[in-house]
């Protein structure tokens, strides 16, 4: 009994380990590849009454 709960849990682990793996896998290709950095935040932009770009904490700007 216990070797058939130890046998199922190895087997879960082996299956389970090329999921952890994926994430850096070109779909393409299937090899492996340096995973992408993420994306810097974007910048807001304000604008005042005008048009024109402004610094956001002025008074009458408002973001894009």
């Amino acid at each position: 009994m216990r070797t058939l709960i130890l046998a199922a849990a190895a087997i879960g682990l082996v299956a389970s380990a090329p999921a952890i793996a994926a994430p850096c896998k070109d779909p393409k290709t299937g090899k492996f590849i340096k995973c992408a950095a993420k994306a810097p935040p974007k910048v807001v932009r304000c604008k005042n009454a005008k048009g024109q770009f402004a610094k956001c904490g002025t008074a009458g700007a408002k973001p894009m």
